[in-house]
């Protein structure tokens, strides 16, 4: 009878857990189902990012997006780093030192401007706020640092976003400086296609398509919000077999061990 009692906790247990996984990965599916599906490399339990789509990303939003999105949760010295573009360290610091930084005060108590380093943050294109806006007709560019973990659907989002511009219906009305997308809220975004084939010439002879640039700043962003997703996975992998396994030992332990017991009785 206890043996009896132990094995269905155990299997409730274990089924409790597998519905809510279950449950939460419908209801990641309801909130992107209009949006575009991508078969992201970094997507699942053992995905990882592509490394040379990653530098892609990176020269996509530099030379795409960088004139008005501001990424200052990250460092220069993040393009090295494993598990991300992997750029070289001397590669990180000529990127690093095309920028110019402000620094100081200097002995004379003044501000000055420098070459960046490694170290530095990503250089912002607005220096605050209310400038951003002004230069944008009152629309604030939101920072890309998170974009994609702020944003319902999360990397097919951005994707669609990219993708969805085009012609509006008939009887759509549109104000100035307002455009139609198909995937946005209310299908009107103020942002302009960012996007437009042959716009900037990959490093590495990829054909610059509007599609591959959409997935490569996608993939990019996707990085930028969770820069340890590789490592999370091989954890959560460990885990997840070391926990099946010690389940297992757990199960067949204590079968024998109330065996036992119901034979003594």
């Amino acid at each position: 009878m206890k043996q009896s009692s132990l094995l269905n906790t155990f299997f409730f247990g274990a089924l409790l857990i597998f519905s809510l996984f279950v449950s939460t990965l419908l209801k990641s599916a309801e909130t992107s189902n209009d949006l575009l599906k991508v078969k992201w490399s970094f997507a699942g339990l053992t995905g990882k990012f592509d490394r040379a789509s990653l530098q892609r990303g990176y020269q996509v939003y530099q030379e795409v997006c960088a004139s008005c999105h501001s990424m200052q949760y990250l460092s220069y010295r993040n393009l090295s780093q494993k598990g991300g573009p992997e750029f070289s360290l001397e590669e990180v610091k000529v990127i690093a030192s095309n920028f110019e930084v402000k620094d100081g005060p200097n002995s004379e108590g003044e501000m000055f401007t420098r070459p960046g380093r490694p170290s530095d943050k990503f250089v912002s294109p607005y220096p605050n706020v209310n400038a951003s806006m002004a230069a944008n007709g009152g629309a604030y560019p939101p920072d890309m640092s998170v974009l994609v973990k702020a944003r319902p659907g999360g990397a097919n989002y951005i994707y669609s976003i990219l993708m969805g511009y085009e012609d509006p219906p008939p009887g759509f009305i549109l104000d100035e400086g307002v455009h139609y997308n198909k995937y946005m809220s209310g299908n009107k975004i103020k942002m302009s296609n960012p996007l437009m084939e042959g716009i900037i010439d990959y490093s590495d002879g990829t054909e610059t398509s509007v599609e591959q640039m959409a997935k490569d700043v996608t993939t990019f962003l996707t990085w930028a919000a969770e820069p340890h997703l590789e490592a999370r996975h091989k954890t959560g992998t460990k885990v997840i077999i070391y926990l099946i396994i010690l389940a297992t030992l757990v199960y067949f332990s204590m079968r024998k061990l109330w065996s036992r017991i119901d034979t003594k009785e």
